[in-house]
């Protein structure tokens, strides 16, 4: 990076932090700090729950799929409309009406302290973990860009999230959020703007739409029911749908964010204006990824967009052949690639068979390069996604534009984070310290109880980024595979909540065990996508509640 991009992104940051400390200045009771004085305006909470997803993941991740993969990702979240109006009809007026400052506070209302405290600890389990992959996601890329230690990173950005969410609770965060997603919309439309400047002068952007979808880049739906199919229409729209539901119906992080609202309407508002962005949003990020890949069709790109395994891996005696072989297939990808943009123009027939053929034998040769890191790390699946959109970057942009991008992926990381120690912290002073431990203080001890809670929260998520979050992979994959391992679990009992009248407190608690239960032997024991754990779970949770409540019930009545 060039002096101009550290100014950028220090001035970026200093800003982020100033900014979230002056809003959130007068958090002086329990109820401003964890809930903003319930005084906040829909698109404020609306921006504030996309922020808490859009993380450093999106940025990092998501375009890395679109390169890869194509946009297939996006119907991953095809059920998320249809779980917003349905939250919007049922969670939202509940939770309002109940007037508590979590999700599982209403599970003690409903049924009993037990389940209460089983619900927080899950919550708390999933979402510690999810904390530190988040962090840990912008860490071990930015990383490469800016050599310094992924650790020094982790530590930086937890330090900042910190200093204004201990300092400023939720309503910091909330409108530091707004600024962030504000940033992130610029800085993804100067991306695109960049990357389709950079195409050669002969490559049009209509050539440009052509080759991506001749490779597959702009399949956007695929019809086919597979259960062991991560990406469907289908595992989307029910798999992500009961996702969804299970996430912004049952996640303190989300709960928390439409609980901050002024209205009941208010926060409807919100989450029907996540229902409208957010799939247009993911499309926006995932054909950046796929034009990025166009452009790689004429512009050469590294054999491995990790710099760092890159330098170690050309070291070894078996890269210079492998790159011999990449060099070429490059070659006559690129002509393929001119040829199938030149038919297209002239209205003849494409080579499309050739092109595919050249598009094969290219990925084959860059698969020989991933395989020279993989032995290198003792067989090691590896896997450069996370770095794509990060070379591009550094490749493409001017000065002071990396510096920009670097920095909203820094606060991206810092919005997604600040959200989830900010709901560790609530869970862990309302429904763990301040329900079983301290009871009957005065409001200044769970306010002080808060920031603390939330100071270690934040220190635990730097702790597993820096020493757990080990590994490599896709992580936009990898936060949703762990948030599906529990949120079955979640979205079950509060659906017996909800609907269930007859089940009772023994049942529910003994039906989300039991849903967990076979949540983590359909990960273990089957090959079926993670998007369906979710589906197993909530139906295995109410099916076990319902009968050990009738059974309980026929008991007494016999008794």
């Amino acid at each position: 990076m060039r002096a101009l991009d550290w100014i950028v992104l220090f001035a970026w940051l200093i800003f982020l932090v100033s900014y979230g400390l002056y809003r959130g200045h007068g958090s002086s009771t329990v109820n401003k700090y964890l809930l903003a004085g319930k005084s906040m305006p829909w698109y404020a909470m609306g921006l504030s729950i996309l922020a808490t997803q859009a993380s450093a993941i999106t940025f990092i991740s998501t375009t890395g799929q679109g390169y890869v993969d194509g946009m297939r990702f996006v119907q991953f979240y095809f059920g998320l409309p249809i779980a917003m109006v349905i939250l919007s009809a049922t969670a939202v007026p509940i939770f309002h009406r109940a007037n508590v400052y979590t999700a599982y506070e209403y599970l003690e209302q409903r049924f009993d302290a037990k389940t209460r405290a089983l619900v927080s600890l899950v919550f708390l389990t999933q979402r510690g973990l999810a904390a530190g992959i988040g962090l840990y996601a912008p860490a071990v890329a930015l990383s490469a860009v800016l050599g310094w230690s992924d650790r020094l990173i982790t530590v930086l950005i937890g330090l900042l999230v910190i200093t204004y969410t201990a300092g400023g609770g939720i309503k910091a965060l909330t409108w530091a959020d707004v600024q962030q997603m504000t940033m992130i919309f610029i800085a993804l439309t100067i991306s695109l703007f960049v990357v389709i400047h950079a195409l050669p002068g002969n490559i049009s952007f209509s050539d440009a739409l052509h080759l991506a979808g001749a490779a597959n880049r702009l399949n956007m739906v695929n019809l086919r029911l597979n259960l062991n199919d991560r990406y469907n229409l289908w595992s989307g729209l029910i798999g992500g749908g009961f996702l969804a539901l299970a996430y912004f119906g049952c996640d303190q992080s989300q709960v928390q964010r439409y609980l901050t609202g002024k209205s009941i309407a208010q926060s409807r508002l919100s989450l029907i204006f996540t229902a409208i962005v957010k799939i247009p949003m993911q499309l926006f990020i995932l054909f950046i990824g796929a034009m990025v890949f166009v452009l790689s069709l004429f512009v050469p790109s590294p054999m491995i967009f990790q710099p760092v395994e890159a330098t170690r891996a050309a070291q070894t005696a078996s890269w210079k052949p492998v790159e011999a072989q990449y060099k070429v297939a490059f070659e006559q990808r690129r002509e393929a690639a001119y040829q199938v943009a030149k038919a297209e123009r002239s209205g003849a027939q494409p080579a499309l068979s050739g092109f595919r053929k050249a598009l094969a034998g290219f990925d084959q040769s860059r698969e020989q390069a991933l395989k020279i890191v993989q032995r290198m790390h003792g067989g090691q699946t590896f896997d450069d996604t996370n770095y794509i959109f990060l070379t591009f970057v550094k490749s493409y942009l001017p000065a002071g534009l990396v510096g920009l991008v670097i920095g909203v992926i820094f606060s991206a990381s810092m919005g997604s984070t600040s959200g989830e120690i900010n709901s560790l912290a609530t869970v862990s002073v309302v429904d763990i310290y301040r329900r079983f431990w301290v009871r009957g203080r005065g409001d200044r001890h769970y306010l002080i109880a808060s920031r603390l809670l939330t100071v270690f929260w934040g220190g635990y998520a730097v702790a597993f980024a820096a020493l757990g979050a080990r590994g490599f992979g896709a992580l936009i994959v990898r936060v949703n595979i762990v948030g599906s391992l529990f949120y079955g679990g979640l979205l079950g009992v509060f659906v017996l909540a909800f609907f269930c009248k007859k089940a009772n407190g023994t049942g529910a608690f003994w039906g989300v065990i039991a849903g967990e239960a076979a949540i983590f032997s359909a990960a273990l024991f089957t090959q079926i996508s993670f998007l369906w754990y979710n589906v197993i779970g909530c139906l295995v949770v109410v099916v076990v509640a319902l009968a050990i409540s009738k059974f309980q019930r026929t008991r007494m009545s016999t008794a």
